[in-house]
């Protein structure tokens, strides 16, 4: 893979920081530096805001995508119509898919993050990048030697990790579960988006996926019977600023910014997510993961960060 990026625990990104071609490290531009250190930033926040917020995740997770649509489809449709209406059947049918991917994705992530910890299931969902080597490898991409050495780290201090939630609660290690589980479905969203996007722009695609997963979300939220409506004007806003924050200011930035700053510096300084989550979970949440939990999470950041510089070859 010529570019791994971690989703983190919000995959809502664009699979274009895969496909973008890798720029050299030396001479950053400060603009782009800056302007990275506020996508993480608003990353971060995507985990406390939804555990905060006193509202279905299921619900959360559809609202926000139908507000993300809502702001970029007049963009979309203003500027991109002709492209949307010539999108061929293949591309349009892997958009979708991917959507779907993306709805599974939210559908498991953020009912971990009230089953476990927030730094747990943020660490967790960070194995994006290590189910896409294994989905590669699969079908025939061979990763290099310090590729493997990343993954079997991070997957250590994954076993780490769910050994000290399993000591806390079953219900912990079930959260575990989806994470992993929601790491897995992002993997494939990121995949397919990539193939997507060699013919697509990144504004059509984001339309056509983004789209689709609200349309998922909602019928599973009307067949489930989950309550849509009917909060407090400071739940709404939670929802808002989480997709402001975490959609639109964190992941739209970390894609303006990997053009410049390359796939490599941008996919590592995301997985900064999992400690900036923790941080502002402990702080604003109260939310502090056993001792214990400290060094399992170290160790997965370090192999994620082995497998990201492996995946430049």
């Amino acid at each position: 893979m010529s570019a791994i990026r971690s989703q983190a625990a919000d995959p809502a990104a664009d699979p274009a920081v895969v496909a973008a071609p890798a720029r050299p490290a030396a001479g950053l531009p400060r603009t782009d530096l800056l302007l990275l250190a506020v996508s993480i930033a608003g990353i971060s926040l995507s985990a406390p805001l939804i555990s905060a917020t006193a509202a279905p995740v299921l619900a959360i997770a559809c609202w926000r995508n139908i507000m993300s649509v809502g702001v970029l489809g007049p963009y979309a449709l203003l500027r991109h119509r002709d492209e949307l209406r010539g999108i061929g059947r293949r591309a349009l049918l892997l958009a979708v898919a991917a959507g779907v991917l993306l709805a599974a994705h939210f559908a498991l992530w953020m009912p971990s993050l009230r089953m476990t910890s927030v730094a747990s299931a943020t660490a967790l969902v960070t194995t994006t990048p290590l189910w896409t080597i294994l989905i590669m490898r699969l079908t025939g991409t061979r990763p290099p030697r310090l590729v493997w050495i990343g993954m079997c780290a991070a997957f250590t201090g994954v076993l780490v990790l769910t050994g000290v939630d399993l000591s806390l609660s079953s219900r912990a290690l079930l959260g575990d579960a989806l994470a992993l589980g929601a790491g897995l479905a992002a993997a494939g969203y990121m995949l397919l988006g990539a193939e997507v996007r060699r013919t697509v722009s990144t504004t059509a695609y984001t339309l056509v996926c983004y789209t689709t997963t609200a349309l998922v979300l909602l019928a599973a939220c009307l067949v489930g019977g989950v309550r849509m409506g009917g909060w407090s004007a400071g739940v709404w806003g939670q929802i808002l600023l989480l997709m402001l924050t975490a959609q639109l200011l964190g992941h739209s930035l970390s894609n303006r910014v990997v053009r410049t700053l390359g796939p490599s510096v941008t996919s590592t300084a995301i997985l900064l997510e999992t400690p900036g989550a923790a941080l502002i979970a402990a702080l604003w949440l109260g939310q502090l993961p056993p001792v214990a939990a400290y060094p399992a999470v170290g160790v997965i950041l370090l192999g994620l960060a082995l497998v990201v510089r492996g995946g430049r070859s």
